[in-house]
């Protein structure tokens, strides 16, 4: 069955591929019971009357388990195969890859026969029960009690043009690069009934990427977050996937309270968690965390700590942002074309006026610059126009030498005329002030002051202030406390290193310099870079936090630094 606006020969190119180019990654059958459990699909409730949906269903891992528990509850409800017909809303599995699909469908159908159904009604309810189609794009009337599975880990660059412009005209949530399974979530959570539930393990990045605000936003106004649980680190999977995985619980209708669990042992330990996360009443399980208000709009989940979440929300009442005290946040100059534009400083060979000091992340050594003698040619002109080539002999020569390279970039196919810019308009002022230097990824933040001597290149981010004194503002940038708010709004990478990306800096909370005594302000100012317990006494007494709060504080940075021990 096929949906008359769908892309024929697109989703056909996709399905077609093998496992991996279509994202499918097959779940072990205890994670797979977990789902089921948490979003309350258990045999001793009349699922005869309920409907389910997987919306990927490959191999089958969930709609195997899906019916096996379908079949015990119309036995405990008094049902047999005899009844079979009564159950053609119960299921309902959709998947795109022809072969996947008729296999399932076969292993289906023979379930059915042990059962007992007969050979048509066997074949007339597998083929009610699966559709074979793309998920967002099938039509499904639902609505449905419970959507559960492992939706697809697809990149945007790996799908067919003509797919993805569909898929953007029909889910909003197909935000900035967003992955397929993002939509999978919208198009699921919108299915469900009053009170349905939504239960996907899946690769957790949406829940504080940018690309996740409008699902995030999504969640917030119409759904309720009721389970989580962080499964990076386990073998969630049939095959080792380089990905962060979750369990993620929604629920449609209001709420408040989060249950959550972190990395529970696959074999032994996960039933028993998730009994604790199910069981009504207190939860009676110290692997099982209670947690309130983790979902607010569009912002970035807290869902770290339940301590955490309380310390950052007071922080969040009681301070203002970086940029509300007076800083503003950066990024350094991304050029599109570092061989050409990034040398060796003195033998660049254009006018003086046509370069500057570049500043790199390499050049940043325990909290100070080292610089390494680079500079970029800046084709701008103070003023943001476009420097004029017949102006600079020396610089018309040098870009003319590598115009075809420069020529190919996007940046200059869009805008022919302007062949021989960077991607970032690059503004000399910003040279002369004086600025810290913060690297993108790191296991701790390493901030770096420059009084005004350099230009930084795009994986440093930057901070300028008009109220705060930057040497105080650096001790601040350094502490354990703007790593909480890193760690805990910001996405890991691969080895747990953070991403000190600006999105995440401007979520750093700081008191107004206006407000902060002479005494703490001396302190701050005077704690070297590599004094961390000066570093941390003077940024506590800046924020006046209670001993409760430090060691919160103090224990969630020293779980989130890597590279050394705290």
């Amino acid at each position: 069955m096929q949906s008359s606006l769908e892309p024929r020969a697109p989703r056909s190119r996709l399905a077609g591929t093998d496992a991996s180019e279509r994202g499918a990654v097959f779940t072990r059958p205890e994670v797979v019971e977990a789902l089921l459990d948490l979003a309350g699909y258990t045999a001793d409730r009349p699922l005869h009357a309920w409907s389910v949906l997987e919306p990927s269903f490959g191999a089958g891992d969930f709609l195997s388990a899906i019916v096996e528990r379908l079949l015990a509850a119309c036995a405990k409800a008094g049902l047999g195969p005899e009844d079979a017909r009564k159950l053609g809303s119960a299921v309902r599995g959709v998947e795109v890859h022809a072969e996947s699909f008729e296999r399932t469908r076969e292993r289906v159908r023979a379930r059915l026969r042990r059962w007992g159904a007969s050979g048509r009604d066997a074949t007339r309810l597998s083929d009610a029960w699966l559709l074979r189609g793309d998920f967002l794009l099938a039509p499904l009337a639902g609505p449905f009690d419970v959507v559960v599975g492992n939706p697809p880990y697809v990149r945007q660059e790996r799908i067919p043009e003509a797919l993805l412009a569909e898929y953007r005209r029909r889910y909003f949530t197909i935000y900035d690069r967003a992955d397929l399974y993002v939509p999978f979530f919208e198009r699921g959570l919108r299915l469900l009934g009053d009170g349905g539930r939504l239960a996907f393990i899946c690769a957790n990045r949406w829940l504080k990427n940018r690309y996740g605000g409008p699902l995030r936003g999504l969640v917030a106004r119409d759904y309720h977050l009721s389970h989580y649980i962080d499964m990076e680190g386990t073998d969630a999977f049939q095959s080792e996937v380089f990905a962060y995985p979750a369990i993620t619980v929604i629920r449609r209708g209001a709420g408040e309270w989060t249950r959550i669990a972190r990395r529970p042992r696959i074999e032994g330990e996960l039933p028993a968690v998730v009994q604790a996360m199910t069981r009504a009443g207190p939860v009676g399980d110290p692997r099982v965390e209670e947690v309130a208000q983790a979902v607010r709009g569009e912002d970035p989940w807290l869902l770290d700590s339940a301590d955490q979440l309380r310390v950052l929300r007071r922080l969040e009442r009681e301070f203002v942002t970086l940029e509300e005290a007076g800083c503003r946040v950066g990024i350094g100059v991304a050029t599109g074309a570092d061989r050409v534009f990034i040398a060796d400083f003195a033998r660049l060979p254009v006018e003086p006026a046509r370069k500057l000091r570049l500043v790199m992340a390499a050049d940043l050594r325990e909290g100070a610059i080292a610089w390494g003698g680079r500079g970029i040619v800046n084709p701008f002109e103070a003023d943001g126009a476009l420097a004029e080539v017949e102006r600079y002999p020396k610089f018309a020569a040098y870009v003319g030498e590598h115009r075809e390279a420069l020529q190919r970039r996007y940046v200059a196919r869009r805008n022919p005329e302007a062949w021989y810019r960077t991607i970032d308009r690059i503004d000399p002022a910003l040279t002369r002030t004086p600025k810290l230097l913060i690297p993108d990824i790191k296991g701790e933040a390493t901030v770096a002051y420059d009084e005004g001597l350099y230009y930084p290149h795009h994986n440093l981010y930057h901070v300028t202030a008009s109220t705060w004194d930057l040497r105080a503002l650096a001790t601040i940038l350094r502490s354990s406390l703007a790593l909480l708010f890193v760690a805990n709004y910001g996405v890991k990478m691969a080895g747990g290193f953070l991403r000190f990306q600006a999105q995440y800096l401007r979520r750093i909370r700081v008191p107004r310099w206006d407000d902060v005594p002479a005494a703490v302000r001396a302190s701050l100012i005077a704690a070297r870079p590599d004094d961390a317990t000066a570093i941390d006494r003077a940024t506590f007494a800046a924020y006046g936090l209670e001993r409760a709060e430090i060691e919160t504080i103090r224990l969630a940075a020293a779980a989130a630094r890597v590279g050394r021990k705290s």
